[in-house]
């Protein structure tokens, strides 16, 4: 039961709190999107309008059934007895589903048995993994949420203030939101793989907690800013580039050979939504040591956004005076800089480390502590981003 320890010890207020947040901010997100597309439409631009909502209904449409999925992969014991509240039935999680709630279910369950462990004196064992596991399943959809949908809003946005050659003050506001809470996410996510790890120790020292989001914030902004200018020069470019790199992403994961869902069809859903992941950010889907597939993935990422801007230069040679990219070029090229220094910084003194671990950079043996339950979907992740981790059975 160490999962459930170390997820829970003195976190249930704040695992509720975050859990509360996150269930409103993907509402307001979502009427956000219905607004600003409307806004579109108003100003004589449905397509704007049309382009916006996509990214919201295809992550929204992976989303559930990914989350439907998980549902039926579950044991039926999952939820101890006598837990309150009790899990929806099977019927109303499917309509739940179908109506594209699924995740927001979830959300609304998990914030329940969250404030029940709260407010009860000595919650059990079993009822801490319980909450553990449902709050590991809702850090995971968050995150491809993010990938399938903020991302490539961002990237829409900025294209339309390139075209425009202005922003207006809330479209600044969204993009510097959207670009903290994508960086959040990969952070959560995170911290999630490494609490259901027996052998790790929480990410939970204050400077190693900001040096991860900085660099990924910093790696993340550059890459969107290239995807921008292409797009803002030639959309069906962007979107012949789009599907080359997805596919070639695609072919990566394929050949590593991940096995996240088990049973059943649904692997290729999840191997797509990984490419889809990698596309704008770094995902490890292997087990094994992730230098050398880190350092070709960023190399890669590098030569790529070169070339995006490289064409954009090609076509905008010399910028006018004044102009906003004459700062915001550079200023990316120094960001990608520093977040790669960052994260070798992150990994080489910062990352926590157990007596018996092995992450990227380092290795030292002990015996590890016995097993508990765990996530079986994160745990197959955790495998695979720490080689020797050591995982519960589910």
């Amino acid at each position: 039961m160490g999962c459930a320890a170390a997820w829970c010890r003195g976190r249930c207020p704040w695992e509720a709190l975050l859990t509360a947040l996150g269930t409103a901010a993907f509402v307001v997100d979502a009427v956000a999107d219905v607004w600003a597309a409307g806004g579109y439409v108003r100003e004589g631009r449905p397509a704007w309008a049309l382009l916006l909502l996509a990214p919201l209904l295809l992550s929204s449409l992976a989303g559930q059934l990914l989350s439907w999925a998980w549902h039926r992969a579950d044991p039926p014991g999952l939820a101890p007895d006598g837990c309150p509240p009790a899990r929806p039935p099977p019927r109303l999680l499917a309509l739940c589903h179908l109506l594209q709630l699924g995740y927001l279910a979830r959300c609304v369950h998990a914030l329940r048995v969250e404030v029940y462990l709260w407010r009860k004196e000595k919650p059990s064992e079993v009822e801490l993994a319980y909450a553990a596991f449902l709050s590991l399943d809702i850090s995971l959809l968050r995150l491809f949420e993010t990938f399938l949908e903020t991302a490539p809003q961002l990237t829409l946005v900025l294209i339309f203030c390139l075209q425009a050659h202005t922003a207006q003050y809330f479209q600044w506001a969204g993009i510097c939101t959207s670009l903290l809470c994508a960086s959040w996410a990969l952070l959560d996510y995170h911290r999630s793989l490494r609490s259901c790890l027996e052998d790790k120790h929480p990410l939970d020292a204050p400077f190693a907690i900001v040096t991860y989001f900085l660099w990924n914030l910093l790696l993340l902004a550059p890459r969107l800013l290239a995807l921008a200018l292409l797009g803002a020069l030639a959309p069906g470019l962007l979107a012949m580039h789009f599907v080359a790199v997805w596919l070639a992403m695609l072919l990566w994961v394929c050949l590593q050979g991940t096995d996240f869902m088990g049973a059943g069809g649904w692997e290729g859903l999840y191997r797509a939504v990984v490419a889809v992941i990698l596309y704008f950010s770094w995902f490890n889907v292997a087990e094994g040591r992730t230098v050398g597939r880190s350092t070709l993935y960023y190399t890669f990422m590098l030569c790529d956004s070169t070339l995006l801007v490289g064409c954009w230069l090609w076509t905008h040679w010399p910028l006018p005076a004044g102009s906003l990219l004459a700062w915001a070029l550079p200023t990316a090229a120094v960001s990608f800089a520093v977040g790669l220094g960052l994260r070798g910084v992150y990994y080489w003194w910062l990352h926590p480390r157990a007596s018996w671990d092995e992450v990227d950079f380092g290795r030292a043996g002990a015996q590890p502590p016995p097993p508990g339950p765990a996530n079986p979907r994160m745990a197959t992740l955790a495998r695979s981003f720490y080689s020797t981790a050591v995982v519960g059975p589910a």
